[in-house]
């Protein structure tokens, strides 16, 4: 099974990244590969870098042995990779052909800020495949009751949804479908999608909501509906095709990023989450 990858910098983040990853890799039965980037410097020396790779070896492999008792079918494993960290967990998602990278956001230790604000936007443009965001002192409870997925009136928008109903079945979740609208001229267009993306996950046999709110202000109210129904994931796209994202993520991704309080799923419109199988 292919695996699932956890960028950590050894903060509180991360951790909760970790340990969400861990509950996806036991319903996936695949492995999880955890990566700390060791960036060279100009302000370290390089026995300053070797002594910090040094010890980010000994916290990995202390994580590993803390964790793998969790881990149900897999392997928990560990890599350093060198420079950037956006790059450096791209390039090892290409490799091991990940099927997602999660992540904590809003991260610092002693090491590095490496997840803070705009960090996370160039992990996710980055990607190869989907990428799970975790706030640091999110409460992770071992279960996301409640999904929300955004859908507009434009190509890519339902494509959010199989990745959506692949989650809601690993979790148990049901998932709450929000149609946005825009214009009024666009209200039958979004009542057809909408009802497409229940249908969807009818036929999945997963339990959903859905409502049709307007709005001015797409992060505003996502966010807002999401505190509303008391969601625990936002299932988002980047909004573009999948090299222009490479370049720019997306106003309204970018914002959904920065700044949710709870774990984003960032897809790039031509992914295929590869989960529904194994749930």
């Amino acid at each position: 099974m292919k695996p699932i990858i956890v960028g950590t910098d050894f903060s509180q983040g991360s951790y909760v990244a970790l340990e969400m990853a861990i509950d996806m890799a036991n319903c996936l039965q695949s492995d999880i590969i955890l990566i700390w980037a060791r960036r060279e410097k100009l302000l370290f020396s390089s026995e300053q870098l070797d002594t910090m790779s040094n010890l980010a070896e000994e916290r990995l492999k202390e994580l590993c042995e803390k964790y793998q008792p969790e881990m149900k079918y897999g392997q928990l494993r560990w890599q350093i990779t060198h420079g950037k960290v956006a790059p450096a967990l791209a390039t090892t998602a290409t490799r091991e052909l990940a099927q997602m990278i999660v992540i904590g956001t809003n991260g610092a230790s002693g090491f590095e800020k490496y997840w803070m604000g705009s960090q996370a936007v160039r992990i996710v443009q980055d990607s190869p495949c989907p990428v799970v965001t975790v706030r640091q002192g999110y409460k992770f409870h071992k279960k996301l009751d409640r999904i929300v997925v955004p859908i507009r009136v434009n190509t890519n928008s339902r494509q959010k949804v199989p990745p959506a109903a692949a989650m809601a079945k690993i979790f148990g979740s049901e998932v709450h479908v929000l149609g946005l609208l825009d214009m009024k001229e666009e209200e039958a267009s979004l009542r057809t999608y909408v009802s497409q993306a229940t249908d969807f996950l009818t036929r999945e046999g997963v339990k959903h909501q859905f409502v049709i709110r307007p709005y001015s202000n797409y992060c505003d109210t996502v966010l807002n509906y999401a505190d509303e129904v008391k969601a625990d994931m936002l299932v988002i796209n980047t909004e573009q095709d999948k090299f222009l994202s490479q370049i720019f993520l997306g106003t309204n991704a970018q914002q959904i990023v920065h700044r949710s309080q709870i774990p984003v799923l960032c897809i790039h419109p031509t992914d295929y989450i590869n989960i529904a199988a194994r749930v």
